[in-house]
């Protein structure tokens, strides 16, 4: 008896191992119209080998020791990095669900019947082990709709790796930005117990006559200009500390903060030209785009494939009695099988309704993949043109320090030999004070700019880093 159900199964088995066809389309071909090498300012001059950043784990770029354990800390804790952590596993546990219906479901199954009435009561007792309501994947929906799932699994984490490597980039710029701060405001700290000391020196002299009250004015005027930035900074640098500690997930050690500095990041190596489609397919968000592109396209085959007949086997093998006892003896085995098959004919249209949902939903998520691929390239040649810049600026900036500084002292000088106007004295301070914050700006933008360059090229997120 127990030959039919055998051969049935068997015969279930061996269709879907020896692999389904499928109505998956072809994928499409992808055309981003990014140019085939980086403008010409982004290939001049100091460069990045993007072709290596992907490979760069953060330890080797972010080289401050202090820096290295805020980003460490900020891995281990942040609380969006661990909300994309979860998701991966959400998006694997929903692809082994899905995975499931790809093979038979065994079950085992006991059953007590007690039926009565005019009629004396009688007992039946059954046990079965069978399949039920197995699909037979002719035509590939459930293969396709397994691999959607897998798709958006291998999205997921893609976009966990592109979480990390973001989070890195927010902490270094953070962590920089909090040094810059703190070294805004230590220079407006000493600038203002400079003007301090000059106001009680032209106080002196105008009781002895040798300062006029527009002198003093004028004093006043840069000592609470000064006393203006300090507040200003303290407030700055404390919520650039609030900022931080929120990406960290928690305290962070006071030794491990930047003490009024901007501490250089590593350099990233001069780039070959001409490879921004090999450098931009690395960048995870890159990746993740296109895998729910490829779900997309899966989920069009399975859309299709519902417009065909489907075919579910139910069997099962067991033993029946009208008493408990003899339930397995000889002579009590019974077995079944129910192929059953679904042929669509009219739904209202909805069967079409889902194949035009799955295609859009694929046009979709090409769209998106080419805008992914030409924001990437955007940022990439954005930070790319200027490193450059940015290096110049921070060479005639300091440049500008050293001459503004000279000129401020020149001036006092001939200001105390009674050659030059207070006037003159006070636009040499107050060029020379502008010029120090600029310098720390400038310095800020250069080491964020090598951060964005890092990003955008797709380094960092490596599990060795």
């Amino acid at each position: 008896m127990r030959k039919p159900l055998m051969a049935s199964l068997a015969l279930a088995v061996s269709l879907v191992l020896s692999g389904c066809s499928t109505l998956e389309p072809r994928s499409t071909e992808v055309a981003p119209a990014i140019p085939s090498q980086w403008p010409a300012t982004a290939t001049a001059g100091e460069q990045t080998a993007t072709a290596d950043v992907a490979d760069i784990g953060w330890r080797d770029f972010f080289v401050d020791p202090r820096l290295q354990a805020v980003i460490t800390q900020s891995l281990d804790n942040n609380r969006d990095l661990r909300v994309a952590v979860l998701n991966v596993e959400r998006a694997r546990a929903q692809y082994r669900i899905q995975r499931a219906d790809r093979v038979p479901a065994i079950g085992v199954q006991g059953q007590m019947t007690r039926s009565g009435g005019d009629a004396p009561v009688t007992e039946q007792f059954s046990a079965n082990l069978g399949v039920v309501e197995f699909e037979l994947d002719l035509f590939g929906r459930v293969r396709n709709l397994s691999q959607a799932a897998l798709q958006q699994y291998f999205a997921e984490a893609a976009n966990r790796r592109s979480a990390q490597l973001s989070l890195v980039a927010e902490v270094a710029n953070a962590w920089l930005t909090l040094g810059a701060d703190s070294e805004q405001l230590r220079i407006a700290q000493a600038t203002l117990a400079t003007y301090e000391d000059s106001l009680r020196l032209t106080e002196a002299r105008r009781q002895l006559g040798g300062a006029s009250a527009l002198e003093l004015s004028q004093t006043r005027t840069l000592v609470e200009t000064a006393r203006t930035d300090v507040a200003r900074f303290a407030g700055q640098v404390a919520q650039d500390r609030n900022a931080l500690v929120l990406l960290a997930g928690g305290p962070i050690d006071a030794s491990l903060l930047p003490q009024a500095e901007v501490t250089d990041v590593a350099s990233v190596r001069p780039l070959p030209a001409g490879v921004p489609g090999d450098v931009l397919l690395r960048r995870p968000d890159v990746m993740a785009a296109e895998h729910v592109l490829l779900s997309a396209n899966a989920n069009i085959g399975a859309a299709r494939a519902a417009f065909f007949p489907s075919i579910s086997l139910t069997g099962n093998i067991g033993s029946a009695s009208s008493e408990l006892s003899g339930l397995f003896d000889s002579g009590t085995r019974v077995w079944s099988f129910i192929p059953k098959l679904t042929l669509p004919i009219f739904q209202g249209g909805k069967l079409r309704a889902n194949l035009g949902m799955a295609t859009a939903d694929r046009d979709i998520a090409l769209a998106q993949y080419e805008k992914a691929i030409q924001s990437g390239f955007r940022e990439a040649a954005d930070a790319l043109a200027l490193n450059e810049s940015l290096d110049a600026q921070l060479s005639s900036q300091q440049a500008l320090v050293a001459a503004a500084e000279q000129a401020q002292q020149l001036s006092q000088a001939r200001y105390d030999a009674g050659l030059d106007s207070f006037l003159t004295l006070l636009d040499a301070r107050r060029t020379a004070y502008a010029a120090r914050q600029s310098l720390v700006s400038t310095q800020l933008a250069q080491q964020s700019n090598q951060v964005a360059l890092y990003k955008v090229l797709g380094g960092g997120w490596h599990e060795r880093g």
